[in-house]
C-alpha cells in the first residue's frame, strides 16, 4: 500500500476519533489497564517490547525498534458495572447523614471508545510518532436522589478524558533506544445530585448541577528500552504529573478551587524470549494518586466537619473546593502485570493477568459511591492474524472480576450504616495495523 493512501485512511481515521471523543471516552476507573490492542492482550504489561506505535503510551523508546512506518487504529467496547448497598437505616441523630439502605446500580454501563496510532520512521535510528486515546476517568449515573438532592432524579459524575501525544525516540547503540512523548490532556466534567453537601462546601453554586466543564493541561512521558541479551530486553517509563486547568463550575467540589490533575505514573519491565516465538513478560506500574489533592485527600471528620452534633462550628473545618476539602482518599498504588505471547506462522496468542492494589479505602467508601474504582484483578487474552506483510488485525478481550469494598457510612452513628462498594468489567477490543513496506 503506498503511503500517500496510508496517510489519508489514517487522517480519515484522526478526523473520526477527534468528532467522536466527547461522547466515548468516559469509563470507570481513572486509568485503563493497557493503552493499545497488544498491550491491552498482555494485561498492560510489554514496557520492554515494541509491538504497535501506541506502545508510545508505556513507553516511547519502543518506536525506534518499529523499524517502518506504522499505523494502529483501536475500537472498545468496555462494559464497567457499577454498584454500591448500603445496609442498616439511618439513625435521624442529630448531625448524623444517613443514607437510604438499598443496593443500585449505575445504569451507564456501555461505551465505546477508539485508540489510534502512527509511527514514521525518519531514518535507521530515528522515529516520530503520534497518537490519540482515552485515559479512562471516572463515571457514575444512579438511578435515584441517592444524597436526597431534590433538584435532580439522579446522582453521579462523568469526567471524560483524552490525550494527543507526539514522541521522539532515538536509537543510541544497537539495541538500546531512548524515548519522549510531549503530552496534551483534555478533561471535561459534570456532576449531579450533591445539593445536600451544599452546607460542606465553599461555593453551593459552584457545586452540583453545572454544565460540563472543562480543563486541559501539558506533560512529558520519557523512557527507555535496551536488549541486554538475545533473550533479554528491559525497558522503564516515567509520567510526570499533568496540572490541568481547574473545573471553574465545580470549583466547589474539587479541592484546590476545581483542580483535578493527572497523577505521576511510573513502569519498569522485562521480556525473556526462552523459546523461539515465545516471550514472556512482567511489569510493574506505580500510579501516584497522593499526589493531586482531589483525589487523595481523605474525608477526615476532625478538619471536614463544618459543625459537632450540638451545632457547635468546628474551627478546623475545611470545605469542599479548599486546598485541605475532602476528596476520594485514594492511595497509590502498585500493579503487577504478567504476559505469555507464543508466535506461530501468521498467528501470535497473547494473555495476561494483572493484579493492583485497591485505590479506596474502606473509611472512605460514602464519598466514593460516586466513583467506586475498586477493580483489583484483569485477565487477558488476545489474538493476531498477518494477513500479509503489511497489514494484521488483533481481537482481544479483558475480564475483570468483581471486587469490592466495605465500611462504614462515616457521617452516620458508629455502627450504623454500612456501604458496600462493588464493580466488575468486561472489555471486547479489535484493532488494525498497516505499514508501509
Amino acid at each position: 500500500m503506498k503511503k500517500s493512501k496510508l496517510l489519508t485512511i489514517f487522517a480519515a481515521v484522526v478526523l473520526f476519533v477527534g468528532l467522536s471523543a466527547q461522547s466515548v471516552l468516559a469509563t470507570g476507573g481513572y486509568f485503563r489497564h493497557g493503552i493499545g490492542i497488544r498491550y491491552s492482550s498482555l494485561a498492560g504489561g510489554g514496557t520492554a517490547l515494541s509491538l504497535s506505535s501506541l506502545g508510545a503510551a508505556s513507553n516511547p523508546a519502543g518506536l525506534a525498534f518499529l523499524g517502518r512506518t506504522t499505523y494502529d487504529v483501536n475500537v472498545a467496547y468496555f462494559n464497567p458495572m457499577r454498584q454500591f448497598t448500603v445496609t442498616g437505616n439511618p439513625s435521624g441523630f442529630p448531625g448524623t447523614f444517613g443514607l437510604k439502605p438499598q443496593t443500585l446500580e449505575s445504569d451507564r454501563n456501555t461505551f465505546f471508545f477508539p485508540s489510534i496510532g502512527a509511527s514514521f520512521a525518519l531514518n535507521k535510528t530515528m522515529a516520530l510518532g503520534v497518537m490519540l486515546f482515552g485515559n479512562g476517568g471516572m463515571n457514575t449515573e444512579y438511578p435515584d436522589q441517592v444524597f436526597y438532592d431534590p433538584t435532580s432524579p439522579k446522582t453521579g459524575v462523568d469526567i471524560d478524558q483524552m490525550f494527543v501525544g507526539v514522541t521522539y525516540s532515538l536509537k543510541l547503540a544497537y539495541g538500546h533506544a531512548i524515548g519522549v512523548t510531549a503530552l496534551l490532556a483534555y478533561d471535561r466534567f459534570a456532576a449531579q445530585g450533591l445539593a445536600a453537601f451544599s452546607g460542606f462546601s465553599s461555593d453551593p453554586t459552584a457545586l452540583t448541577g453545572n454544565k460540563n466543564s472543562t480543563a486541559t493541561g501539558v506533560g512529558v512521558r520519557v523512557g527507555y528500552q535496551g536488549q541486554l541479551m538475545p533473550a533479554l530486553s528491559i525497558g522503564a517509563s516515567y509520567q510526570m504529573k499533568i496540572s490541568m486547568g481547574e473545573f471553574d463550575d465545580y470549583k466547589g467540589l474539587f479541592a484546590e478551587q476545581g483542580g483535578f490533575d493527572i497523577p505521576a505514573t511510573w513502569n519498569v519491565g522485562i521480556a525473556v524470549t526462552p523459546a523461539k516465538g515465545f516471550k514472556i513478560t512482567a511489569d510493574f506500574q506505580q500510579i501516584l494518586y497522593s499526589g493531586v489533592k482531589s483525589i487523595a485527600n481523605p474525608m477526615d471528620l476532625t478538619t471536614n466537619y463544618p459543625a459537632d452534633p450540638t451545632g457547635k462550628p468546628n474551627p478546623n473545618f475545611q470545605a469542599l473546593g479548599t486546598d485541605g476539602g475532602w476528596g476520594f482518599g485514594w492511595t497509590d498504588i502498585n500493579i503487577y502485570k504478567f504476559g505469555l505471547m507464543y508466535e506461530v506462522n501468521n498467528w501470535t496468542i497473547m494473555a495476561g493477568y494483572s493484579y493492583g492494589d485497591n485505590p479506596v479505602q474502606s473509611s472512605e467508601v460514602l464519598f466514593n459511591i460516586l466513583a467506586p474504582g475498586v477493580i483489583q484483578n484483569h485477565i487477558t487474552f488476545g489474538i493476531t492474524r498477518k494477513v500479509n506483510k503489511s497489514n494484521a488485525l488483533t481481537v482481544s478481550m479483558m475480564y475483570a472480576p468483581s471486587s469490592s469494598v466495605t465500611g462504614p457510612n462515616p457521617l452516620e452513628a458508629p455502627g450504623q450504616q454500612t456501604i458496600k462498594l462493588e464493580m466488575k468489567q468486561l472489555q471486547l477490543e479489535i484493532g488494525w495495523q498497516f505499514s508501509s513496506l
